[in-house]
């Protein structure tokens, strides 16, 4: 049995027929071809899969595609505008706050988030907030950076 799923990603308006226990993460990967979210855990534990559904932070392989019906859902390629880099993107290049690169989709949407709800976080809030996210190459010191960059730059624009 297919259930039919319409929701708006990255501004656009997308639709399609999933099975009932599709994850959002699989529809967004599979059927929309938005590889950028990735699967690391499939068990909620890593953060690889974070996007942004109705303007909250949200572990993909954790909610159904049902579940996302008729809702608002950015990823990681929803934060640039078109080849102009989102400013936390553009934090995390200049102070290389990746490494494998894995875990930089849902660090990155994590911080976003992060800055979004607490622009003035300090060092030791955004480390706790980002608690939820692994970086199996233990690149934390500069993924810390580059999130207080991104809200310098983010306060700035």
């Amino acid at each position: 049995m297919t259930i039919s799923v319409s929701m708006t990603v990255n501004g656009k308006t997308v639709s399609g027929d999933v099975e009932g226990r599709t994850l959002l993460v699989q529809f967004l990967r599979e059927q929309l071809h938005l590889t950028g979210t990735h699967v690391g855990c499939d068990t909620s534990q890593c953060g690889a899969c974070v996007v942004h559904v109705d303007g909250q932070s949200v572990k993909s392989c954790t909610i159904l595609a049902a579940q996302a019906n008729g809702t608002e859902v950015v990823t990681i390629e929803g934060l640039a505008d078109g080849a102009t880099l989102h400013p936390m993107q553009e934090a995390f290049r200049e102070h290389h706050g990746l490494q494998c690169g894995f875990c930089t989709p849902g660090m990155l949407a994590t911080g976003y988030d992060i800055v979004r709800r607490l622009p003035d976080a300090d060092e030791a809030r955004i480390r706790r907030e980002l608690s939820g996210n692994i970086c199996r190459c233990t690149g934390y010191h500069n993924i810390v950076k580059a999130i207080k960059a991104g809200a310098e730059k983010m306060s700035a624009a």
